[in-house]
């Protein structure tokens, strides 16, 4: 048995378990012979379950209890060592979930710039107001591209022609052929290096014209400014300093200007192209621009050691380097995403990660040079965009390759993704279905099986409680006396049911008419919902999850889901805790519907300014998928989704700053549990 070799060092010891669910059940199986003493919950520290007694924490070090399993699913056990995590480094007792992991072990945010050298924006800025003229290069230095690469420019335009119906074999091989080519002879325009590619394939459809303005076009979609390097600048500029770009580059000082026009930047005095004056930088362009300013000071700001500093260096400027974005994200170890930037999609999501995160080149200032994350906003775009991205991409080709026609979005988790669905989908019926756990459980009951299904998802709280909050209910303290189960109310919950079926019905009724099978969106979710509300209805449900739990569990109900995630051990279950915090409705629950269909709703437990950073973090992620869909002409065959799991992961390994999202809460009213988004980190 895996258990018994995972915890036999620990047979001679004294061991409580962390947990009430299913899992605590199949755990005790698994530990016979074992010295388990009690079981311990966040919620209940009395009372008897599965024939052990219920402990406090006090209790269990009292009984000189040396290890400690926390029976829970891995998001679940990030938050439980967060709270008991101290009291057991106190009492010498082990942390272990039920695969062995030590919970006890530190996770503060690994990812940081320790060791690098760099400038700090205080010592820049006095460096700019110690010179009279800043010269500056174009890429990679005040503008970044949000995309790893620059080859990537081609072959994004590759498939935009292809798009078009023109097919050019190798096209991003002959677009380098043609750079080296016309190189030899001088620096070349885009112009010339096209017109020497159609003359030599004797590419017809296109003409040379075209293609330059094809990929000037792709640049100026990917390429996004450096804020605080723009802002020094246009202050400098105020201040009456002449601020030149400096650029080894194909373009010409319109399309350059084009670039900066479309990024907001008019801070500069001139452009000097390489290609314009047919010389780069190491050979004789920085000169061209000194003849403008005989006498005067100038600083020149770049990232490339050879064209920039050295170059600058023998025209006799002084230099400032600045890492470009791309230098800084190899300087972390590329986050520890390399292994999932294999394809084109990669690189474009891996840009416009670096072209975010490390859009300021100073980074050397922060305490621990940590890397970090300031607003709530970016938290959306940088570290949950990609995974809800990718799921919905999932979702729509799911529908179409099924060829369903109605989409029920569940609420309250469907209410972002119907909205990023709808940019996609045109044809399918998008439904805002209005239900809940307790809207469908109350409506759903039928049986005394059904009562000891719901009873095994533990409420936090007490049967009088229970009956309350779960079914709406009330009874009196002594109407529970001396009674401890759902068993107990049978008649009472069975009766409800049928008022609350008649009442769903009459909602069911009021939907535009169906045909054929549903696709039924539910997030994360054993598929409760799914269950009781296919009693409800004619249509079959084919249920689409990002991530069903319990699927072994859940198997003999014979439901239709297919996960996106299916993987339980996957890196998303250590954080969906975070994304159901967020991917979610600006209402609170769905409580059920009254005798004419109307939906009634729990009382909202959020404040304004919680709802506002829900809010922001959900323009963060629709500003990710759009600006996605944008850049990847591939987007809709294209699946990253290890990308996203990875970058998921980049929770707990990069700093969190904002808050505001701190201070959100994940509420689950059904199990009567709040946790705070900060314990989930």
């Amino acid at each position: 048995m895996e258990q018994n070799r995972v915890f036999q060092a620990y047979q001679d010891d004294k061991i409580a378990i962390y947990g009430l669910s299913p899992l605590t059940a199949a755990l005790l199986k698994q530990l016979d012979g074992y010295q388990v003493v009690g079981l311990l919950d966040g919620y209940q520290d009395s009372g008897t379950l599965y024939s052990k007694p219920i402990l406090s924490i006090e209790e269990a070090a009292a009984k000189d209890v040396r290890l400690i399993i926390v029976a829970a699913r891995p998001e679940s056990c990030k938050v439980i060592a967060k709270r008991i995590g101290g009291f057991c480094k106190e009492h010498s007792i082990e942390l272990l979930d039920i695969r062995g992991k030590d919970l006890r072990t530190s996770k503060n945010p690994s990812y940081c710039l320790k060791g690098v050298s760099g400038p700090s924006k205080e010592y820049f800025q006095n460096l700019v107001d110690n010179f009279e003229v800043i010269s500056v290069d174009f890429f990679d230095t005040l503008m970044m591209r949000r995309t790893l690469l620059p080859t990537d420019v081609f072959e994004i335009m590759d498939l935009r022609l292809k798009q078009r119906g023109i097919e050019i074999k190798d096209f991003p091989k002959k677009r380098l052929e043609g750079e080296k080519e016309q190189g030899k002879q001088t620096v070349p325009t885009l112009l010339e290096i096209y017109g020497y590619i159609v003359k030599r394939y004797s590419i017809v459809g296109i003409q040379p014209e075209d293609l330059v303005q094809l990929e000037w076009e792709t640049d100026r979609e990917l390429a996004v400014c450096r804020k605080e390097l723009c802002t020094i600048l246009e202050k400098a500029y105020a201040q009456g300093k002449l601020i030149y770009i400096v650029s080894d580059t194909f373009y010409t000082k319109p399309q350059l200007a084009a670039l900066l026009e479309q990024c907001g930047f008019h801070s500069y005095t001139d452009i000097f192209p390489s290609c314009e004056y047919r010389t780069v930088k190491t050979q004789g362009l920085f000169e061209k621009m000194l003849e403008r300013i005989p006498g005067k000071s100038c600083l020149h700001i770049g990232d490339s050691i050879d064209a920039d500093v050295a170059g600058a260096r023998r025209s006799g400027l002084a230099v400032c380097q600045l890492y470009s974005g791309l230098e800084l994200f190899e300087k972390t170890g590329y986050l520890g995403l390399w292994e999932e930037i294999y394809s084109l999609s990669s690189r474009i999501q891996a840009g416009m990660l670096v072209a975010s995160l490390f859009n300021s080149p100073f980074q050397f200032e922060e305490p621990g040079q940590l890397l970090h994350i300031d607003d709530a906003y970016d938290v959306g775009y940088l570290i949950l965009g990609p995974i809800i991205t990718g799921f919905v991409i999932w979702l729509y080709r799911q529908v179409r390759e099924q060829k369903l026609k109605t989409v029920w979005f569940c609420a309250r988790d469907g209410h972002l993704i119907k909205k990023l669905y709808e940019q996609l989908a045109v044809s399918e019926k998008s439904v805002y279905f209005l239900t809940s756990r307790f809207a469908a459980i109350r409506a759903g009951l039928e049986t005394e099986e059904d009562l000891r299904y719901v009873e095994e998802m533990r409420f936090s709280g007490s049967l009088q409680e229970q009956l309350r909050e779960r079914f709406g209910i009330t009874v009196s303290h002594k109407d529970c006396e001396g009674k401890s189960s759902l068993m107990d109310f049978k008649e009472e919950l069975l009766n409800a049911a049928e008022v609350h079926r008649r009442n769903y019905q009459t909602y069911l009724q009021g939907l535009e008419p169906m045909e054929g099978d549903l696709a039924f969106f539910d997030f994360v979710a054993r598929g409760t919902v799914q269950m009781y509300i296919q009693r409800l209805t004619k249509h079959h449900l084919r249920g689409f999850y990002f991530s069903q739990l319990d699927r072994d569990y859940m198997h003999e109900k014979n439901l239709d889901i297919r996960p996106f995630y299916e993987k339980e051990n996957s890196g998303i279950y250590q954080n969906f805790y975070v994304l159901e915090a967020v991917v979610t409705a600006p209402h609170p629950p769905v409580l059920g519907f009254d005798a004419q269909g109307s939906v009634m709703y729990a009382q909202e437990t959020r404040s304004p300014e919680e709802l506002a950073c829900i809010q922001w973090v959900q323009d963060g992620i629709s500003d990710y998928f759009q600006s996605y869909r944008k850049l990847n002409p591939t987007w809709e065959t294209a699946e990253e989704k290890n990308w996203g799991e990875a970058v998921l992961s980049l929770l707990s390994k990069i700093e969190i700053r904002s808050k505001a999202f701190l201070s959100l809460k994940d509420e689950d009213p059904f199990f009567n549990r709040t946790t705070d988004v900060a314990e989930l980190l």
